[in-house]
């Protein structure tokens, strides 16, 4: 007789806050800005996130071994860019097509994942995330209403 095992959803689980972030600005200065305000140390990883072989998002991560958090910056949308060969009077014209991390959360530039025990953002937090001049709004994200999740595993 053959045993069947089967694991819950959450026994994979991790505890993560998310914040989404719109902003006007580019991913190495928002990763600079967001070190200034909440004196962390976000650096460009090795790796960009792979979700599908059309694109890539580029993130920035840090370990903070001091309080336990492990932060990564995602940048949520990628413009691909592709020259169309067309014998016709469209000839070279180019197509871009845009992907997002969070299909679901299309207007959001960028998204702040911090791997913690707590599943709720510090108020003080977010308040020194809104300081951040170009930052146009930033909240939390009900992470169990989010429908592509395994787009966040990094």
């Amino acid at each position: 007789m053959i045993t069947l095992h089967k694991f819950s959803d959450d026994f994979c689980e991790e505890n993560y806050v998310l914040i989404a972030l719109h902003c006007g600005l580019e991913d190495y200065a928002l990763a600079y800005a967001l070190n200034r305000a909440l004196k962390i140390n976000l650096k460009r990883s090795e790796k960009d996130l792979d979700i599908s072989n059309e694109t890539s998002f580029p993130i920035y991560d840090w370990k903070d071994k001091l309080n336990e958090r492990y932060w990564t910056l995602i940048v949520n949308i990628s413009v691909k860019e592709e020259y169309l060969e067309y014998h016709d009077l469209f000839s070279d014209e180019t197509s871009s097509t845009v992907y997002h991390v969070l299909p679901e959360y299309k207007d959001v530039d960028y998204l702040l994942k911090i791997e913690q025990e707590e599943d709720e953002v510090d108020s003080g937090m977010l308040d020194s995330i809104l300081e951040i001049p170009k930052i146009i709004t930033a909240y939390q994200i009900e992470t169990d209403k989010i429908k592509s999740k395994q787009n966040l595993i990094i």
